[in-house]
Parts: structure tokens; C-alpha cells; sequence
């Protein structure tokens, strides 16, 4: 006999079955815990899901260079690897904590309580979260798996008259009748969860679905026929929707109801607060363009890039109604500080904005509303500057200041508080280790440097001199330009080299330097192995 959990009734002292069972139940425990918590979330607010929260709070604390290594490694993945690494991780503490509720059954169980304070902790305090509702799952879920397994390590070591063989297998029954049951029971609120859907998701893609963009006043100009090359694995012009980039730290994409959405710009140098709707913004007069973003994590060579046509209003024409000025006309603020509905900060020169290129508070999308993952209702595009000092999605706040008096999100995490597109190109055909067949090989990809256009494509066969690639006919300066260049390949191992010449004459450097703090630079290459020949 040994004392129980509680430290009074005698009851059959533990064997490794039970250690076995004790750490299945804390396992248990964590799954009921947040399959109860994301049921209860789905109904409050989905990103008050402990999961996402938690999730959330170890994005922000996380180091820059980490973030930027997770981009590189796992590309768009990153936010699916780092849920599983969680997950991962309770896993482990729940079998711990399975362990110590075998010896100490109310301790074990304060322990997931203890997590779901944690939990709810993490809700509260995102810069999302403005009601303490969000508390609810965390504290719901981690009730119910405190009990849980409260009530598990009962079964298993309950006090009984026999402690012989047939006692432990009665007991070992009950857990296991217990445990089953609540499993399949935690699995099908979750799938109900799922099957019934949030409200404040459904009222969201609802009020997507009702939008009708309005016709633009200013169109854009048509794309010239030269501009888009039929060459077998060539990037597009235009990127399809389903296939441009997202580089953002939102677990859960924000699903915004666009009846309820509201924009509010203030702040230093504004003369008069404005706060619109979207039917406000659609009111106004609308322009369309196609631009090329990038995100500053893209690597040389790397897939962060996309082009699209945007349909929006001028942000210099919102900001002039408000009042504001320039700091190149004595205006006082020469920052733009936009903020989104999940707390991300964006910092953007006004200066910028306000110099005459097509910076949009944009609504469409390759002639479509926003899709959610890309900012839906409304979000900023900006060509010239990369996407994380210009690009805020689910934009709610835009607030005049200056760069003295503020430090948008990634400024303090070691990236430049100013950050304008560096000349870039790639190698799209072939790919890197291709083989490719002996004879005429067509080199083909994409170059850009938004707002300065790109004058010159230049590649190189292994140490040789420079060849002028084909360009494709520019559309305007802030898109990117498709070229080719025919080379006639001889069999063996080969270096394929690129380099691309902006619209002020400046060729970009051949030094490869990362990301940090401003932009990567450097010449693309790829290797091939030419096969054919004697």
C-alpha cells in the first residue's frame, strides 16, 4: 500500500502499466483541454484559441534572425511548423504532468489549470484583444481537462477492498471506459466546432461576398502585349491570387466583417479626424494599378514577390483632405503609423506616400474583393518600398507621427525603420540542378526594381562575358519585367549567372548579403547539367 495522490487513503502502490496511463491521461487531459477551448473560441473569437494566442505571444518575443531563418526554411509553412512545435511541446509537459498527477492527483490537475491561466493570459494581452471574453476558452477548456484528469488518475489507483491482479485490471477498465469516452467525445465537439463554423467568421465572408467593387475612375492602363512572354516556366505577369506570397505573423488570418470595419486616421499634422467605411472608401474616387510587392525576407533569388492589379483609393488624397502635409511642404509628421486588427504595426515614410506614386488603401485584387489571407477589407500598397515598412493588412488605424517618436513592430527587432526595394533579379528556367538537353536552352525570369523600372537584364554562362538578355515590354515602372535569353547550351556542368540594371542607370551589386536589416542584394545563379552530345 502507498499513501494517494492527496496524501491520505491507502491505495495499490503504481506500476509501469499505470505510468503508462497516467501519461495517456495527461495526454488526454491537454487534447479535451483544447479541443474544449477551440469549440468555446470558434464562438467567442477564433484567435483567442489558447493555441493561436500563446502561439502569437512567441512570434512577438521571438528574435529576428529566428523569425527570418523560419521564413527561409519552411517558407509559407512557418506558421503551420511553429502550431505543431507547440503542440509538440504541451504534448511533452501533458505526459509529465500525467506523471505527476500519479503521485499527486491534485497537484497534477492544478498544473493544466495552471496552463490555462497561462493561456488566457496570452489572449487577453494581444494587441488584438480588446474584451476579457477572450480569457473564456483558455480558462473553459483547462477546467475541464483539470477535472479530467483529476478524475482519470482516480479510476486508475482507486482504493478498493482487493489490491490483487483483478483489482488493478478493474481499475485500469474504468480509466480506460473513462478516458474513450471523453476522447470521443472532446473529437466530436471539435469536429462540431468545425462543422458549424464561427459566427463572426460566417458574418465575415458574408459581408465578402456582398461586396461589388465599383467601376475604377482611373484604369489601369492596359498591359502592352510584349509584356507577357509564353515561355515554359516563366513566373506570370500577374500572379494569380491563390499563388502570390503571405509573409505575416497572424496564426489564424484575420476574417474582418466588413459592415462593422472602420478606418480611423489621425495623429500628428491632421487637421481633421477622419474614421470612413468601406462603402466610404468605395464612394471615393477609385484608381487601378498593377504593382509588384515584395517582402523584405525574400532571399536572392527567393519566391516573395508577386505582381497584381489593385483597386483602391490614393492614400496622398485621404491624407491631404485630413490636412496633412509632407515634411518636404513643412508638414510636422514624416511618418505613417498603420495599424492592423491583429496589433501589427507598419511604419511608412509620409514623404513616400505623398511624392506622387500610386500608394492605395486598396480593396481589390486582380479583380476581386481582397481575399481574407491578403487583407480583406482593406490594406495599403505602396510600390517601391518593401512589403513590412508599406504593406499593412486588415489596416483599422493610421496615425500621423514621426520616426523619432515611434518604432513600428519590426523596428525594434533589428529591421530598418526605412527600407525602399533593391534591385532585383532570377533564373526561373531553368531550375537550379536542372538537366536540360544539349542545344538552344531558353534562360528565362523576372527582374524588378519597383518605382525606378528596370533598364538592363544581363546573363552570364559560367565565367564568360556578360550576354543582354531580351527584355519583355515594360508596363509601368513599379511592375516587374519578364526577359529571356536563348542559350546554346554544350553538354556538361554549368553556372548560369544574372544580373539586372535599374532605371537610374545603378546595376545591382554582385555581393550576396542577407536579409537584415534592409533587403537582400546580390547576383542569382543556378546550376545545371547539361546532357547530350558524344
Amino acid at each position: 500500500m502507498n499513501a494517494t495522490s492527496d496524501g491520505h487513503r491507502p491505495v495499490r502502490e503504481a506500476t509501469r502499466t499505470d505510468r503508462l496511463l497516467a501519461a495517456l491521461g495527461g495526454l488526454l487531459a491537454a487534447y479535451v483541454s483544447l479541443a474544449v477551448a477551440d469549440l468555446v473560441a470558434s464562438r467567442v473569437r477564433p484567435e483567442a484559441s489558447p493555441v493561436v494566442a500563446v502561439g502569437g505571444a512567441f512570434v512577438d518575443r521571438t528574435p529576428a534572425a529566428l523569425k527570418d531563418w523560419a521564413i527561409r526554411t519552411f517558407g509559407e509553412n512557418d506558421k503551420a511548423v511553429l502550431q505543431l512545435g507547440i503542440l509538440l511541446v504541451l504534448a511533452l509537459l501533458a505526459v509529465g504532468i500525467g506523471l505527476l498527477a500519479l503521485r499527486r492527483r491534485a497537484l497534477g490537475s492544478a498544473a493544466v489549470g495552471a496552463f490555462g491561466v497561462l493561456g488566457a493570459l496570452a489572449a487577453v494581452t494581444r494587441p488584438d484583444s480588446d474584451s476579457a471574453v477572450d480569457a473564456v476558452p483558455s480558462l473553459v477548456g483547462a477546467a475541464l481537462g483539470a477535472l479530467l484528469l483529476y478524475v482519470l488518475i482516480g479510476r486508475l489507483l482507486a482504493p478498493r477492498a482487493g489490491t490483487g491482479t483483478a483489482a488493478a485490471r478493474a481499475d485500469r477498465r474504468s480509466f480506460l471506459v473513462v478516458a474513450a469516452s471523453t476522447g470521443l467525445a472532446a473529437t466530436g465537439a471539435a469536429a462540431l466546432g468545425r462543422a458549424v463554423g464561427s459566427p463572426v467568421e460566417e458574418n465575415a465572408t458574408a459581408s465578402r461576398a456582398a461586396v461589388r467593387l465599383p467601376r475604377p475612375a482611373s484604369p489601369a492602363q492596359s498591359v502592352p502585349a510584349g509584356a507577357r512572354l509564353a515561355v515554359p516556366g516563366i513566373s506570370p505577369f500577374t500572379t494569380p491570387n491563390r499563388d502570390f506570397y503571405r509573409v505575416d505573423t497572424a496564426l489564424v488570418v484575420p476574417k474582418v466583417d466588413a459592415n462593422r470595419w472602420r478606418l480611423r486616421l489621425h495623429g500628428t499634422g491632421v487637421r481633421e479626424e477622419l474614421t470612413l467605411t468601406l462603402r466610404d472608401l468605395m464612394a471615393r474616387r477609385t484608381v487601378e494599378r498593377d504593382i509588384t510587392l515584395a517582402c523584405v525576407s525574400n532571399e536572392v533569388g527567393g519566391p516573395y514577390v508577386g505582381n497584381a492589379r489593385w483597386l483602391g483609393v490614393p492614400l496622398a488624397d485621404l491624407l491631404r483632405e485630413a490636412g496633412v502635409r509632407p515634411p518636404s511642404e513643412g508638414g510636422s509628421a514624416d511618418q505613417l503609423v498603420a495599424r492592423s486588427v491583429d496589433g501589427m504595426t507598419i511604419g511608412t515614410p509620409v514623404e513616400d506616400v505623398m511624392d506622387g506614386r500610386d500608394a492605395l488603401l486598396a480593396f481589390g485584387m486582380n479583380g476581386e474583393p481582397l481575399p481574407f489571407e491578403h487583407g480583406f477589407p482593406v490594406r495599403m500598397v505602396v510600390p517601391g518600398l518593401y512589403g513590412y515598412v508599406s504593406a499593412c493588412k486588415w489596416i483599422e488605424s493610421i496615425e500621423l507621427t514621426t520616426f523619432d517618436a515611434y518604432d513600428a513592430y519590426w523596428v525594434p527587432r533589428g529591421w530598418a525603420a526605412e527600407a525602399p526595394v533593391k534591385t532585383q533579379s532570377r533564373i526561373d528556367t531553368p531550375r537550379p540542378f536542372g538537366r536540360p538537353a544539349a542545344g538552344t536552352v531558353m534562360v528565362a525570369g523576372v527582374a524588378w526594381a519597383q518605382h525606378r523600372g528596370v533598364r538592363r537584364v544581363e546573363v552570364r554562362v559560367d565565367d564568360g562575358p556578360w550576354q543582354e538578355a531580351r527584355l519583355a515590354a515594360e508596363d509601368t515602372r513599379d511592375t516587374w519585367r519578364q526577359w529571356t535569353y536563348p542559350w546554346e547550351a554544350a553538354p556538361g556542368r554549368h553556372t548560369l549567372t544574372v544580373r539586372a540594371t535599374d532605371g537610374t542607370g545603378a546595376t545591382q551589386p554582385e555581393r550576396r548579403t542577407a536579409t537584415m536589416p534592409d533587403g537582400a542584394q546580390g547576383w542569382h545563379s543556378v546550376v545545371v547539367t547539361v546532357e547530350g552530345g558524344e
